[in-house]
């Protein structure tokens, strides 16, 4: 087969393979193939060889149309997965932050028109145009570090009319640009002020109206709820995901993150896809997830940005044998970060995670943490040519390395999208 992209002597192709049935758990999350003087090959959009560069380059034939790519003391690893974003929403919170450095609680920045639903007045006023724009350009902002999957939730519209706009703003951005985006509606992200005090009824509104709406016009793979002390009960979380299950959607929770409210056991129990954030989960969360076989997305980028006193124990979830994936919860409040690889250094430093423990959970596990880990989160035969070349001699080098991006070459789909560090 002759080769339309061939990349070759990388210092080291980092592949993931082997799990694509299942995510990596426990001593296996640490292990991944490393090739040295590796190779890629790639037909149309599709990987057809992976190998050290002699064996691959016996395999394939190139001919004058091959793009050929020296990757002479570089690191190729499969194109990044985050598994929670809310990439689609209006306006941003930088004056926040030095309420924040001054100690105003969040509940009295909330009280003076901020905190989530400032974001929310924000998407609300936005056109769909609006909403757009700012959608494509934080997408490119994550391809150039080399994302290429990512989810996309709504939740920062709060009405019927707000969060079809976000999710049908994510469908547009997903056309325009590079970057796969899978769709996540929140309409349980919190209550807004016109249902102040009666949370009930918004969730009323959220089943009755919203949800039929979201399914009927495809706009969403998930449904998300934020389960926490304050937001939403256990119970009102179960009656928004099981009417989700019921309509077809798959379940994710933003769970425990604050107290241990139970959210990581209703995902074990619904079956849920995810459960995120995790900070407060209790031992009882984790034993049922693992059993279960719920993946935890920790966000320890969120955790880094507000000062918080303890992140998810995530050694205790590997150790007992929870599949655990890394997002950067990219959102205009509490992560107004979309890089992943400021997620590994964090993850390492805090999580006490291993540099190879962080890539796995960026790529393979990410990927099913999105349902796409037969496509996509791996460099194997047959999978979508999504890969990212970095400017590093070694996968430990982009846990070390902090404050800089290191990618050098992203390819989607087979296609060349980032160049010397720019988007073509």
């Amino acid at each position: 087969m002759t080769a339309s992209l061939l990349i070759k002597h990388a210092a080291q192709v980092v592949t993931s393979r082997g799990a694509s049935a299942k995510p990596l758990v426990g001593e296996s999350l640490g292990r991944i193939e490393v090739i040295d003087d590796g190779a890629v090959a790639v037909s149309g959009e599709k990987i057809t060889a992976v190998g050290p560069t002699a064996e691959v380059m016996e395999q394939v034939e190139t001919d004058r149309q091959t793009k050929v790519i020296d990757a002479t003391g570089k690191v190729v690893l499969p194109g990044l997965v985050d598994p929670h974003t809310h990439v689609v929403f209006g306006g941003s919170r930088e004056h926040e932050l030095s309420l924040k450095l001054q100690g105003v609680p969040y509940l009295e920045i909330l009280a003076r028109g901020g905190g989530i639903l400032s974001s929310v007045e924000a998407t609300r006023s936005a056109s769909s145009d609006q909403l757009v724009e700012r959608g494509i350009k934080y997408c490119r902002q994550m391809l150039v570090q080399g994302t290429t999957t990512a989810e996309a939730k709504s939740g920062y519209g709060l009405s019927t009319e707000a969060e079809l706009k976000i999710l049908r703003a994510v469908q547009q951005v997903a056309k325009a640009q590079p970057v796969d985006l899978v769709p996540t509606f929140l309409g349980a992200h919190a209550v807004p002020k016109e249902f102040k005090g009666d949370p009930d009824r918004y969730l009323k509104l959220v089943i009755e109206e919203m949800l039929p709406q979201v399914v009927e016009g495809k706009l969403a793979c998930y449904c998300d709820v934020f389960c926490e002390e304050g937001v939403f009960s256990v119970e009102q979380s179960r009656r928004v995901l099981t009417a989700a299950r019921a309509a077809g959607l798959g379940l994710k929770l933003h769970a425990d993150e604050i107290v241990p409210l139970g959210g990581a056991e209703l995902a074990a129990e619904l079956g849920a896809v995810s459960a995120d954030h995790l900070l407060a989960v209790s031992d009882r969360g984790i034993e049922k997830m693992a059993a279960a076989g719920v993946i935890a997305v920790l966000l320890p980028g969120t955790t880094f940005y507000l000062r918080e006193g303890h992140y998810a124990p995530a050694r205790r979830m590997i150790e007992a044998g929870v599949p655990v994936a890394l997002a950067t919860d990219f959102n205009p409040g509490s992560s107004p970060n979309n890089n992943l690889q400021l997620v590994i250094n964090i993850a390492c430093l805090y999580l006490r995670m291993t540099p190879a423990e962080t890539i796995n959970s960026i790529t393979i596990n990410a990927a099913h943490a999105l349902g796409r880990a037969a496509l996509i989160g791996s460099l194997e035969e047959n999978k979508a040519a999504d890969l990212v070349i970095f400017d590093a001699p070694n996968y430990d080098y982009l846990a070390y390395r902090y404050g800089t991006n290191l990618v050098e070459t992203v390819v989607k789909n087979g296609a060349v999208v980032v160049e010397g560090g720019l988007v073509d």
